[in-house]
């Protein structure tokens, strides 16, 4: 039989399962149901979720119990079953695991406040606990896992339940925010020798945060007790849009930061909430290198899950990822698409920017809520009839979950590989409020999706075959009003997968710089934007009605100075400002993109004129290599 001590007391890591509530939403259980009374009616669906993370390769498996106390069960009319359903959850969970794999019995927090925060007694808490335990015990687990607990009075009082009830070895696991301490304030420094002192096994962390908080408090903990470390963080943090949360954190990205869980003192690593079998694998994959000595266990899902898929590397995928990834100044301008079906006239202007040596083109995908020829299309007529690389925007506003990805390997199969993927702008904002925006995710939620595609893998975790190869690029605002949000949100962008930025037309260079200085610590190539204004009511219309531009004064004084000498003087000012932007910026970045206003290619190119290229000259390339955007 499996033995826990035994994991506990090896040299090596230990892998435990993923999340249960995912998978099985994944398979048609809606959020209204209670998950722990399916141990009762679906025994075959908790049994068929268990086996899965068996073969994934997970050494600990948990019961699906994470809510089967009696407070939480009275909201669904079950509050007299906790005993057999815990009972049974464990029976379940122990057929699954045989002789090799450990039980973990699974409790969490009771959901209400306890005394001094609430109405319920540490005794009536103590006692809801207790009943918990007593059917884990009966089922026959081998270790009890109290996960995601905030309170640490709370999960006292669970502690000393399981101890009322049985000797079997405890791994305590705190819930933390994204500052390192529980949704309480409490730290890990604080906490750690409470839980030391309280007898348990093991102290861990769990859910609500992605690996690289649950990393960095790790570091934390490992100074404040000498007992062995648990992690298991959510597959990223939580997106919530229109009220459904997304957790889409690639398996590749998990299994990187187990090694540095590991790396960092973790004994016991897993996952939590949106992990599923495929990540367990990967990191399965990931403690067996980490874990020299150690006999190699095969782990597998069901049949047709994909094996040894391995995404294409980012100098393969285009040419606008070589460039990138050898570290070269890259350019490209951005063309809108034509409002009708001709577009010829679209067409010149990019055989322009390919004579001139731009390295790619931008196709934006219906910006301001505008309707126009469809970005993925437009992509398709520039490459294939003028031969040079696009970069297409692509949105979330207009497309469900089911939309997106089709689009996406259509775009794949076709042989589009630049993508620049954003939220999109309310219908709001265009000339069509009242129509519908769909917004199933943002564009966080849809780099994990990209992301997952380029690893072979739909959004649900099936396989798709061979994988996609999109050189995933995301928007960045360095000037934004909340800039700790939108750094926040940067830092999600890069967990998710992101590989490039692209910011919003820069006209404050010392915005940017303090921008660099702060994301130092997830750096990814930035392309900055670059925006030639046409007029003082062109500067004066960006600065106070386009969201996301931040147009400092002096700017708007030297284009209202120059549109007093006429239209040409003040185009050819705004002109001056994008130079001047340019130069600032070329040390700083990995590439430019201009904007062509009001589809004015000349002027955009004009932007590159002066311009010093520094490295070894494009024997096709004119100018510079930059990147533009309108």
């Amino acid at each position: 039989m499996a033995n826990f001590r035994q994991l506990l007391d090896s040299d090596r890591a230990h892998v435990f399962d993923g999340a249960m509530g995912t998978m099985l939403y994944s398979r048609g259980v809606y959020i209204n149901r209670s998950f722990d009374e399916l141990n009762l009616t679906s025994p075959e669906l908790v049994l068929g979720v268990h086996r899965e993370y068996v073969r994934a390769g997970a050494e600990i498996i948990e019961t699906n119990t994470y809510g089967a106390n009696a407070v939480k069960l009275a909201g669904y009319g079950l509050e007299t079953k906790v005993h057999e359903i815990t009972k049974r959850a464990s029976e379940i969970a122990r057929e699954a695991a045989g002789d090799q794999v450990v039980v973990a019995g699974a409790i969490g927090p009771l959901g209400i406040r306890i005394e001094p925060y609430g109405p319920t007694s540490m005794d009536e808490a103590r006692a809801y606990f207790r009943q918990a335990a007593q059917g884990l015990a009966d089922g026959g687990v081998d270790v009890f896992l109290l996960e995601t607990f905030s309170d640490v009075a709370e999960i006292h009082e669970a502690i000393r339940a399981v101890r009322e009830v049985s000797s079997l070895p405890i791994v305590a696991q705190m819930v933390i925010d994204i500052y390192g301490n529980t949704l309480y304030g409490t730290a890990p420094e604080v906490f750690a020798p409470r839980l030391e002192e309280w007898g348990v096994d093991v102290i861990g962390l769990n859910c609500s945060v992605g690996p690289q908080a649950i990393l960095s408090a790790i570091e934390r903990l490992r100074t404040a007790t000498s007992l062995r470390l648990s992690a298991q963080p959510n597959a990223g943090l939580p997106r919530e849009v229109d009220g459904r949360k997304m957790y889409m954190c690639s398996p590749e990205y998990m299994a990187k930061y187990a090694k540095r869980l590991i790396q960092a003192g973790v004994k016991f690593v897993g996952g939590c909430c949106g992990t599923t079998p495929e990540h367990i694998k990967q990191i399965a994959n990931a403690v067996h290198a980490s874990s020299p000595g150690r006999s190699q266990v095969q782990s597998f899902l069901v049949e047709d899950r994909p094996v040894n898929v391995e995404p294409v590397p980012q100098a393969q995928k285009s040419r606008l990822a070589r460039r990138i990834a050898e570290g070269k100044f890259v350019t490209s301008v951005e063309i809108v698409p034509p409002k009708g079906v001709d577009p010829e006239r679209m067409l010149e202007g990019v055989r322009l920017l390919k004579e001139a040596g731009v390295d790619a083109v931008n196709v934006p995908d219906g910006p301001r809520a505008q309707f126009r020829m469809g970005a993925l299309l437009v992509s398709v007529l520039i490459e294939q009839r003028v031969g040079i690389e696009s970069v297409t925007h692509y949105c979330c506003r207009d497309r469900n979950l089911l939309g997106m990805q089709s689009d996406l390997l259509g775009a794949a199969g076709i042989g589009l590989h630049n993508l620049l993927l954003i939220t999109g702008d309310p219908p709001k904002m265009g000339p069509y409020p009242d129509a519908t925006a769909v917004f199933d995710i943002d564009s966080i939620g849809l780099t994990n999706m990209v992301t997952r595609l380029n690893n072979g893998l739909d959004i649900g975790g099936n396989p798709i075959g061979k994988p996609t190869s999109f050189f995933v690029g995301v928007g960045v605002n360095p000037c934004a009003i909340d800039l700790d949000h939108e750094i926040r949100r940067f830092e999600w962008k890069v967990e998710a997968g992101a590989e490039y930025a692209v910011t919003q037309p820069v006209f404050d260079v010392e915005q940017l710089r303090v921008f660099l200085k702060r994301i130092e610590h997830c750096r990814i190539p930035i392309v900055a934007g670059i925006w030639p204004l046409v007029s003082l009511r062109n500067a004066e219309f960006l600065k106070n009605e386009v969201p996301g531009i931040s147009l400092p004064d002096h700017v708007i004084d030297r284009m209202a100075r120059a549109q007093e000498k006429g239209k040409e003087a003040a185009q050819a000012e705004g002109l001056l400002i994008a130079r001047e932007m340019l130069a600032e910026v070329r040390d700083v970045v990995q590439g430019v993109q201009v904007s062509a206003p009001f589809g004015k290619v000349q002027l955009a190119l004009e932007v590159f004129d002066g311009l010093v290229d520094r490295e070894e000259p494009d024997s096709r390339r004119g100018s510079p290599n930059v990147s533009v955007t309108a």
